[in-house]
């Protein structure tokens, strides 16, 4: 007699764990039960959404959560064709599976985690619009026709015909300020899936934002981390990318991907009509004054504002050379010179690390505490995993690793990050006992979760050192400790009486808030309705509550409408301009997007 037995959860294989998961959450949702939707997924669980379900960026906590997004966006989504796209793994009691499935509107991709049969986290991200699909691979354009006619125009003709047009006769859908790294990939996505763009600057040329800076600076974050959508960096690159060849690389991207882009373009204002439902842009291009009506308006200014300039007493009778560390020119002309910088995050070492190498005698004033990690360290143990050759060795290519990072809520990110800097903490312990001896007042960050968090909470206080933490902790570069209280003609007094002689001082006194720039283009008012950009709301040093689960304003819809913010080291640019260029794209083609959980504004700035 021969008896079936269910086979329990124990027994099952990681890819039969998932693919029961899969088909159960489904059957749910044809079935439009939200309750038994939600009911899949643990007490403690994390639901990521990017853009697929939410036509936003957001996460969702809790069962509670799970069930809020569907029961506003599940009947408008309806996704299905739930399916691994790779054999799902299982080790320290959670199984892994990378998926793919269709809504209403597009494809999308996504990462599961469970434990034992129910979901902890959910990563979910639209990739393409059903009918819009980007020209690749297969849709590649032809480039040519091969049916001969009269005066007919050549590729180049075509081009400069599009360009000379473009803001003149025909207007763009979207107008992007700022052409740096993030709009000229947000530039190209956009170029890519055929919607009507124009990415306008201030500089002579492409890249000019890179080549502007101080000499010695150079990309701290490695080649793998670091490409761009569509067109990687080739694999001759250096790891650590010195600014004139980014410089170089952002023209050639420019170039080659077609991007329309205004250099030598300043915006002088911006105003919305609401009834037409439409902006009015005037740009200053070389002298010459134009009006653009874009429906979309787009900030790239960076992660960063305006530069934070202190407002001290003595700065106008102080007989040397001012300047912020975004207007640092280098180190030459100051041999021999004495500098004092005040700030102690990566553009001060950057800038001591330079200035001493020029033979200057300088000094570093620390304001607060400085975490500092060491770049081989963090490269191997922080990075290793995820962006490096041997990462890309195991199958692990860049926008898988992208994904990977993504799938992380910010919530439970700090957990996997503290063991890693334990980590490097003990390799390198010979080194903190040494900067700490010299003085330096050093940090892991408020929980100990070390560089990552401190740049998304707060992107401050921290330097990646490439050598200059080295000279402050063998003294090659002197070190003071406090707020300044004034500056003399010749010397900067310190809040305790320190008076520390200089012909130089650099302000390395970082930057304010992204919407600071919208105050300066549009007006306060629209500003304070954006609100604060960037930081998760973690109520930790510089990142006020409450908990916002994702980063401010970044990437997504704005309190303003058709007002967008876009910024953020080189892996953000390229891996949420995707994202961005989608929300974009569906409101060009008339899609119907209803924003979930549009964020509220509690900070102004």
């Amino acid at each position: 007699m021969t008896q079936t037995i269910e086979r329990g959860t124990a027994a099952r294989t990681p890819q039969e764990r998932v693919d029961h998961w899969l088909a159960t959450f489904e059957h749910a949702l044809a079935a439009r039960d939200v309750e038994a939707a939600a009911a899949l997924f643990a007490i403690d669980s994390y639901w990521r959404d990017l853009v697929a379900f939410t036509w936003n960026i957001a996460t969702v906590e809790g069962r509670d959560g799970v069930a809020d997004l569907l029961g506003e966006r599940l009947a408008d989504t309806d996704p299905t064709r739930f399916v691994t796209t790779e054999t799902p793994t299982e080790a320290d009691g959670v199984t892994e599976a990378w998926i793919e499935f269709e809504t209403a509107t597009g494809r999308a991709k996504g990462h599961l985690r469970l434990k034992g049969d129910e979901a902890w986290t959910l990563l979910t991200s639209l990739r393409e619009l059903k009918g819009h699909e980007e020209n690749l691979g297969e849709r590649r354009p032809q480039g040519v026709s091969h049916e001969l006619s009269k005066g007919r125009s050549s590729w180049k003709e075509e081009r400069a015909a599009e360009q000379a047009d473009l803001g003149y006769g025909t207007q763009p859908y979207v107008v992007v300020i700022g052409g740096g790294q993030g709009g000229i990939a947000l530039g190209a996505r956009l170029r890519q899936l055929g919607v009507p763009a124009l990415v306008i600057d201030r500089h002579d040329r492409p890249g000019d934002q890179w080549r502007s800076r101080y000499k010695s600076l150079c990309l701290h974050d490695p080649v793998w981390y670091d490409h761009l959508p569509y067109l990687p960096f080739p694999k001759n690159w250096p790891v650590f990318a010195p600014k004139d060849k980014i410089g170089d690389w952002l023209e050639m991207y420019t170039r080659v991907m077609e991007v329309p882009y205004w250099s030598r373009s300043t915006v002088r204002g911006a105003t919305y009509d609401e009834a037409a439902g439409a902006w009015s842009v005037t740009v200053d291009r070389d002298g010459e004054s134009v009006e653009l009506r874009p429906t979309q308006l787009v900030f790239a200014t960076g992660m960063s504002g305006k530069p934070n300039l202190p407002e001290l007493p003595g700065m106008d009778v102080f007989k040397g050379e001012q300047q912020h560390s975004s207007q640092h020119p280098g180190p030459e002309a100051y041999a021999g010179k004495k500098v004092v910088v005040i700030g102690s995050n990566n553009s001060a070492f950057d800038i001591c690390g330079a200035l001493w190498e020029n033979d200057a005698d300088v000094t570093m004033v620390q304001r607060s505490s400085t975490h500092i990690v060491k770049s081989a360290s963090l490269m191997d143990i922080g990075l290793g995993d995820l962006y490096s050759e041997r990462a890309v060795e195991s199958g692990v290519t860049t926008d898988k690793a992208d994904m990977i990072f993504a799938s992380l809520p910010y919530r439970i990110m700090h957990e996997f990050q503290i063991p890693l800097y334990q980590q490097m903490a003990e390799r390198d312990r010979d080194f903190y006992e040494r900067l700490e001896a010299a003085g330096f007042d050093h940090d892991w960050g408020d929980d100990g979760s070390g560089l990552f968090m401190k740049y998304l909470r707060r992107g401050s206080g921290y330097y990646i050192d490439v050598g200059a933490a080295e000279l402050v902790a063998d003294g090659e570069v002197k070190l003071a400790h406090g707020q300044v209280d004034h500056l003399t003609e010749t010397s900067v007094v310190l809040a305790d009486g320190t008076e520390l002689e200089a012909d130089l001082v650099v302000y390395a006194t970082g930057y304010g808030s992204m919407n600071g720039w919208i105050a300066d283009v549009i007006d306060q008012e629209t500003a304070d309705r954006v609100g604060k950009c960037w930081g998760l709301g973690s109520d930790t040093t510089k990142d006020p509550g409450p908990w916002e689960g994702e980063q401010r304003n970044m990437w997504k819809p704005t309190q303003v409408d058709n007002l967008w913010m876009h910024g953020g080291n080189l892996h953000q640019s390229r891996h949420y301009s995707l994202y961005l260029a989608l929300q974009l794209k569906a409101r060009y083609e008339g899609i119907p997007t209803p924003v979930y959980a549009q964020q509220e504004v509690h900070h102004l700035s």
